[in-house]
C-alpha cells in the first residue's frame, strides 16, 4: 500500500488591501485676536509639542498666515480641527496634495 501526500499549490495571486491614507492636515490660520504666547501654549498643551516646536509653528502662523500643525488620518485631523476651534483658534482640514 502506498500513501500519497498532497502538497497544496502555492497561491501566486496577490491581493491589494487598501490602507487608509494618512494624507490629511490640520491647518491653523492667523487671526488678529489670539496672542502668540497663547497659540504656542495651545500647541504644547494639545499636541504635546516642545516649546521650540510650538514656537516655530506659531511663528509660521504669524508670519506666513498659516501652518500645518498635525498630519494623519482624516478622523484624527477632524478631531484636531474641532479641538483648535475649542481653543478659539481658526483651523481647517486639508487633504495632502
Amino acid at each position: 500500500m502506498s500513501s500519497v501526500t498532497m502538497i497544496p499549490k502555492e497561491d501566486t495571486r496577490t491581493r491589494t488591501i487598501p490602507v487608509p491614507s494618512a494624507s490629511w492636515h490640520t491647518v491653523v490660520w492667523d487671526d488678529p485676536i489670539n496672542l502668540m504666547g497663547y497659540v504656542t501654549s495651545v500647541f504644547q498643551r494639545h499636541f504635546g509639542y516642545s516649546s521650540e516646536k510650538a514656537t516655530r509653528l506659531m511663528l509660521e502662523v504669524h508670519e506666513r498666515g498659516r501652518a500645518v500643525v498635525s498630519t494623519g488620518m482624516r478622523e484624527r485631523m477632524e478631531a484636531d480641527v474641532v479641538a483648535m476651534h475649542g481653543y478659539g483658534l481658526r483651523a481647517t482640514l486639508e487633504a495632502e496634495r
